[in-house]
């Protein structure tokens, strides 16, 4: 069978699966999410022993140590999995949910309703959590799934995959209403993206480059997740600890995600107090700094380059710049930010309602890491991704951003005239 035949089957078995999780029970998904979250949990030996044939390959490979950070499944990883999948089952159904309704004068009663997107195609990278994490919510919202991970990740998603589907098929699901695509031939993604018959949606979720090729090559429309250039900006009444606190978390805890901070800001006042205890702190932490001219008159740093600006590092690297307004800083980062997530560290009221509305970005903080944009932080259980687009869904894409909207009305005999 050639590749084309093989996605072609999967995208039919994926449309037949939509059609019956589309009238499926919220008692049978929930159900069926504790079951695969038990699984899970049962099944951490043999998720560990693919996992580790996976980080042995990327050292091989040269892997940084964030992207392996990225890639490893230990104990509390896996718990974390289960644990999002409980969350999942445990929150509202949104399909069937009434968003508006009222009588037209002519006696009609119109309701706007969620229904599933149907089937719903996710092409990842690194991250094999998006596994389970993408299948949950997709399950939940009466969406048939096709997942295809990164060549990096192959062992890990498939033994994550092989868990849910059989937990979820055992528990009265569907058939196939969650298939992987299970090799590492790159011309999958190309197949994949030409099944529009099949496949209502693509959500991509990876580095410009395959951000890049699907937007060029996808016949089905896509949700894009790009890459994640954030920034924080300390303003001139930016508390000292907090601002050390958020920039510290915000850059180390987990460098090699997308809701790391790549951009810190510095106002020209506050700049000599706050620079030097934070940049001795970051490189205590191991990052390398580079920073603009003003900057490198009050640390020891690289000088930025205009490329640094707009790079997502995924890595121990940050670049500071010292502005001279608010404005100044919410210019910057409306120019060189990727819109993902951004902050504002000050005790100034007015200041931070500035940056909350001016700022143009899927998720916007004052006085918080950036670190917490994340589906299971923000109480929705997991994210399919996060959103940086501005049509259908905007930041963590959850429940609701798989579901699209329908119009039902009932009538009593009413013709128009």
């Amino acid at each position: 069978m050639t590749l084309n035949e093989q996605l072609e089957q999967i995208g039919r078995r994926a449309r037949a699966a939509s059609n019956g999780l589309r009238s499926l029970s919220r008692s049978v998904k929930d159900a069926a999410l504790r079951n695969i979250a038990a699984r899970l949990r049962d099944g951490r030996d043999f998720i560990k022993a693919e996992n580790a044939k996976d980080l042995a390959a990327g050292r091989e490979k040269g892997l940084t140590v964030a992207m392996l950070d990225r890639l490893e499944l230990n104990d509390k990883r896996i718990d974390a999995m289960a644990e999002g999948l409980e969350v999942v089952a445990g929150l509202p159904d949104p399909v069937g949910d009434v968003v508006h309704q009222y009588v037209h004068p002519n006696g009609l009663r119109i309701a706007q309703i969620r229904q599933p997107l149907g089937v719903v195609g996710i092409i990842y990278e690194s991250r094999p959590n998006v596994t389970a994490d993408a299948a949950a919510l997709c399950l939940k919202s009466g969406n048939a799934t096709i997942l295809r991970g990164g060549s990096e990740a192959i062992h890990s998603n498939v033994a994550i995959a092989r868990i849910f589907q059989e937990g979820a098929t055992a528990s009265g699901v569907p058939e196939n209403a969650v298939q992987i695509i299970d090799t590492t031939d790159r011309a999958a993604v190309g197949e994949m993206l030409r099944l529009d018959k099949y496949i209502d949606v693509i959500v991509p979720r990876g580095g410009k480059s395959l951000i890049a090729r699907i937007y060029e090559d996808s016949r089905i429309p896509v949700v894009a997740h790009l890459d994640g250039v954030c920034c924080t900006y300390l303003h001139d009444d930016a508390d000292a600890e907090m601002a050390k606190k958020i920039v510290l978390n915000a850059k180390l805890q987990r460098p090699g995600v997308c809701n790391a901070m790549e951009n810190l800001l510095a106002h020209e006042a506050a700049a000599p107090m706050l620079l030097p205890g934070i940049a001795a702190a970051l490189r205590e932490g191991g990052c390398e700094l580079r920073g603009c001219d003003r900057t490198r008159q009050l640390i020891d740093c690289a000088p930025a380059t205009e490329e640094d600006w707009s790079t997502e590092y995924l890595d121990k690297i940050l670049s500071i710049k010292i502005v001279a307004s608010l404005e100044e800083a919410i210019d910057f980062i409306n120019e060189y930010g990727s819109h993902h997530s951004d902050a504002i560290v000050t005790e100034n009221y007015g200041a931070a309602e500035t940056f909350l509305d001016a700022v143009d970005s899927a998720t916007v903080y004052v006085n918080a890491s950036t670190r917490f944009t994340d589906g299971f932080e923000f109480g929705l259980g997991a994210e399919i991704g996060i959103s940086t687009s501005k049509l259908h869904c905007r930041g963590p894409m959850a429940l609701e951003g798989l579901t699209s909207l329908k119009y039902i009305i009932r009538g009593a005999g009413q013709v128009r005239g």
